[in-house]
């Protein structure tokens, strides 16, 4: 009987290009972009910066993988 087993999505950071599971919505330029970024990434942009705008957490969803092992 085949396996199923969950692998988690995940995909890079806008600014570092880690892969994160998890990543924030946020806009850290006086009239940048909205940006998915990491968690590190998100602490060192919004800290003390007056144009920081918070637009959500994006979370990686399970993905079902089917394995023969």
């Amino acid at each position: 009987m085949p396996k199923i087993k969950f692998k988690r999505k995940s995909k890079p950071c806008d600014i570092c290009l880690t892969e994160a599971s998890i990543r924030y919505r946020i806009k850290y330029q006086q009239n940048g972009n909205w940006k998915l970024v990491c968690l590190p990434c998100w602490q060192k942009l919004s800290q003390n910066n007056p144009f920081y705008l918070y637009g959500g957490t994006w979370k990686a969803k399970n993905s079902r993988v089917v394995s023969n092992e």
